[in-house]
């Protein structure tokens, strides 16, 4: 199998299950007990906040974990206060645009920030947001579909000094491209381990200390009292080993992917009626959304994968429907030629010749018809 699908999941990282092992059977305690099992657990609780925090340049205690990606997103929104206005960029996650369109059907002003045909929110739509001004901003920090990097500092600048809360979905850019929360000057940021070699069903919300979360799992004292129910722990050691080993090979993964990317590119070039959706656009290392005309995108993916090749037709968290992909219309693309698109997302694990092997069942595929 060629693997092409990272932005969905990552394999785990050898390192990262032999880090987790330990904490499977050996040291099987509840960290909230005062006996030597419960501490050991907390321990490497503590050992894992400081490891993601080093990753992205934070403090530990600014750190709540969760079950992942989406339950941070979830948690995120949850600090809306009462009637307060949300503005949220029209190429989230569903994680985001799911729990925003809940947080309108119960009375709060929804508004959705246009992007150009690059996938990036435009300095028009961000003023009209300082205009409205919101209780809350969301806009993610690369999008999952195209790679699109939002200039989410730049922006975060304008509205904090508005007095506007903001928070980024990071879980696509953790790991790919600098993630430096101090430095992008927002309030919020939702992490996911399993996007960079991590376990599934482990992420994290990282907060300014200025800003009220409130909690929407209530139980036991957890997580600051942020978020109620007993730790994975093996999964936080996890993530924890995943985001030390993303900080220590940042810089041979990135150059990797880029490699890789610039070597796909360089192939889907002589496809003729070929796009690469947001091409222009900074993106991250290893994402490339494509698509040919006349050809559906989701039977294309059906015949990759029967030639042992596995990519995605946009977002994972939104498969199973014949919709054409709402990142896609929102950039202003023909809801037909959104039908057409497949993602590559490469790993650190890919090889250039698996990139050829790609391009050339690609293209034995398409001229098939």
């Amino acid at each position: 199998m060629i693997y092409l699908d990272h932005n969905a999941t990552a394999p785990l990282d050898d390192r990262v299950l032999e880090a987790m092992l330990p904490f499977l059977k050996t040291f099987y305690g509840n960290p909230s007990s005062l006996y030597r099992l419960g501490r050991a657990a907390k321990s490497a609780i503590d050992a894992a906040r400081e490891q993601l925090a080093a990753l992205i340049g934070t403090q530990p205690g600014q750190i709540i974990f969760t079950s992942g990606g989406t339950e941070a997103n979830n948690l995120a929104l949850a600090m809306l206060p009462l009637q307060a206005g949300l503005a949220v960029s029209a190429i989230e996650h569903p994680s985001i645009i799911e729990p925003a369109r809940h947080l309108q059907s119960q009375g709060h002003q929804l508004t959705l920030l246009d992007v150009d045909a690059n996938g990036q929110i435009t300095q028009d739509a961000i003023d009209e947001v300082i205009r409205l001004k919101p209780g809350l901003v969301s806009m993610m920090l690369a999008n999952n579909e195209t790679g699109a990097v939002q200039n989410v500092a730049h922006y975060a600048g304008q509205l904090t000094a508005q007095d506007i809360k903001v928070h980024t979905d990071a879980v696509q850019a953790l790991g790919k491209i600098p993630v430096d929360f101090n430095r992008l000057g927002v309030d919020l940021m939702s992490l996911s381990s399993h996007k960079i070699y991590g376990p599934k069903g482990c992420g994290a919300l990282v907060f300014n200390k200025s800003v009220t979360i409130n909690p929407i799992l209530w139980g036991g004292g957890q997580e600051q009292g942020l978020r109620a129910g007993t730790e994975n722990v093996a999964a936080i050691v996890g993530f924890g080993k995943a985001a030390e080993l993303a900080k220590a090979e940042f810089a041979e993964r990135h150059a990797h992917l880029l490699k890789l990317r610039t070597l796909l590119e360089h192939g889907l070039s002589a496809i003729s009626g070929l796009t690469i959706f947001a091409e222009q656009a900074e993106r991250l290392p290893n994402t490339v959304q494509m698509g040919v005309c006349g050809i559906d995108g989701e039977m294309l993916l059906m015949q990759l994968d029967q030639k042992g090749i596995a990519v995605s037709s946009g977002s994972a968290c939104a498969s199973g429907f014949r919709e054409p992909s709402p990142v896609l219309v929102a950039m202003g693309v023909d809801p037909d030629q959104a039908k057409t698109a497949i993602r590559i997302s490469l790993g650190i694990a890919n090889t250039e010749a698996e990139i050829f092997e790609f391009i050339k069942q690609l293209k034995s595929l398409i001229e098939k018809g």
